[in-house]
């Protein structure tokens, strides 16, 4: 029997070895579990689930949005944790604040969900130079909820006149300061609750003063009460209607 030898150059047997090796190392092309790209509902990075879920309303930093500022140390101290984590999974009906909880309709699974509500609240929470005893409920009282009464119009205007008045006009018109709140496309956007909190926090991003600075504007000088925060809510509420038929 005759056996043919293969000879090959050494140049050759290189390639060979480096070819060999080359798949080796990158294993055909397939990343090591480290290298993986997470999906959606793996994303745990509290800056990360922020950037791409919440800051298109509330701004990259938490302000300076069109929605009010989550970065505001008087909200974070006001809101009740169980509130701020349900408006969070299942959003703000009538409003344009959206559900994010996969059990919700939206996308987040309840760890990410926490991880928000818990991130927010570690990033921007701080003290508040206001007397506890003094700042309303961030909610309304369960005895005082039927606000929408005309006495309570009538004394929110007066409030609001006082209070309000000098930027956003006396009857909410707008003035040079600031625009017309007395607007039914603007007003159909927001739910009462939003009103209310806006009362009371303000809106530290764009110069809006607190219930505090609101309330030193009033003859007695003191931060407005929860019953004239309710007040000023139902005057706004009532202007969800169109001009001509909102009752004063």
């Amino acid at each position: 029997m005759i056996t043919h030898a293969i000879h090959r150059t050494p140049s050759a047997t290189f390639a060979i070895c480096a070819l060999l090796l080359t798949v080796s190392a990158i294993g055909c092309g397939r990343p090591t579990m480290a290298e993986r790209p997470l999906t959606p509902s793996e994303v745990t990075n509290f800056d990360e689930l922020f950037a791409k879920n919440c800051s298109g309303c509330h701004g990259a930093e938490g302000n300076l949005g069109p929605a009010p500022p989550l970065n505001d140390p008087l909200f974070l101290a006001i809101i009740p944790e169980a509130e701020f984590s349900k408006t969070v999974r299942e959003g703000r009906q009538g409003t344009l604040m959206p559900a994010f909880a996969r059990s919700s309709g939206g996308m987040l699974t309840d760890e990410q969900v926490s991880i928000v509500v818990a991130g927010v609240r570690e990033k921007w929470s701080k003290p508040v130079d206001i007397p506890k005893e003094s700042i309303p409920p961030y909610l309304t009282p369960a005895d005082t909820q039927d606000t929408h009464t005309l006495a309570n119009r009538e004394a929110g205007l007066q409030v609001f006149g006082l209070a309000c008045g000098n930027c956003h006009g006396e009857r909410g018109e707008g003035g040079k300061e600031a625009g017309a709140l007395r607007d039914a496309s603007f007003l159909s956007l927001v739910s009462d609750q939003s009103l209310r909190r806006i009362v009371i926090t303000g809106r530290s991003d764009l110069g809006m003063p607190n219930f505090d600075a609101l309330g030193k504007m009033l003859p007695a000088g003191q931060p407005l009460t929860n019953q004239q925060v309710s007040d000023v809510v139902a005057l706004l509420a009532s202007w969800r209607k169109p001009h001509s038929e909102a009752k004063k």
